[in-house]
């Protein structure tokens, strides 16, 4: 009995010297991610300054164009908030582009590859869900690939429809459930299931289950397109 209890006594230390290097990993990576989402919302912030700045339009001139109020504009373009996807997508929108183009570091050299860890991974503030460019950053390519996790009972409402060119979108669902309404039409998509829509609708992104779903959108530019013809 005493032999039992002195081994026991002897692995506890260990267990929990185990605990603590397991609980600074983990505070590592949380604050790793901390620290990568705050860097890119910082670029994100002096992306949508410069592209303001290119078209010649003002706080106010953008203002009028996406609904979005000058001070909220302002505020991102001076990082002091961060602002949510519905948001980011009518700015986008405003500047003639799509939401994924905020992303993009044009200041890097055109690259055809884009590794896994020096994909963009930002957080919505307001849903939760979690996007990754996946497509290589500043490539000349029509195409797009977004990566998406999206937290059970989440919903994400775009209400922009109205465009400057034809966008293309394909929304594969890898695992879960998600109800993706386009205008009026609710599509519930399970795991394997694809959807394929002109972006020129509102659109609703809706986890009804009580489970993450993962998906990858697939974004075809049509003005992009037809340069590459």
């Amino acid at each position: 009995m005493v032999h039992r209890f002195a081994a026991r006594g002897a692995m506890g230390p260990a267990r929990h010297a185990a605990g603590r290097r397991l609980t600074r990993i983990q505070y590592d990576g949380i604050n790793s991610d901390m620290k990568d989402e705050t860097d890119l919302d910082r670029q994100i912030a002096t992306r949508i300054r410069a592209l303001r700045t290119a078209r010649g339009l003002t706080l106010e001139g953008l203002a009028e164009k996406t609904g979005v109020s000058r001070s909220m504009i302002s505020a991102i373009e001076r990082g002091t908030t961060s602002p949510t996807a519905v948001l980011l997508e009518r700015l986008a929108t405003g500047l003639g582009l799509m939401l994924a183009d905020l992303f993009d570091r044009p200041e890097r050299p055109a690259d055809p590859i884009a590794r896994r860890a020096d994909q963009p991974r930002w957080r919505d503030p307001q849903s939760g869900y979690v996007r990754r460019n996946v497509s290589p950053p500043s490539f000349p390519s029509p195409i797009r690939l977004v990566e998406v996790e999206f937290p059970p009972g989440a919903r994400v409402a775009y209400e922009t429809s109205a465009r400057e060119g034809q966008i293309h979108q394909q929304v594969w669902v890898i695992d879960g459930t998600i109800d993706l309404t386009v205008g009026d039409t609710v599509h519930r998509l399970g795991a394997g299931d694809c959807l394929a829509f002109v972006l020129d609708q509102p659109t609703t992104f809706h986890n009804p289950s009580d489970s993450p779903a993962h998906y990858v959108v697939v974004i075809v530019d049509r003005i992009h397109l037809e340069s590459f013809r």
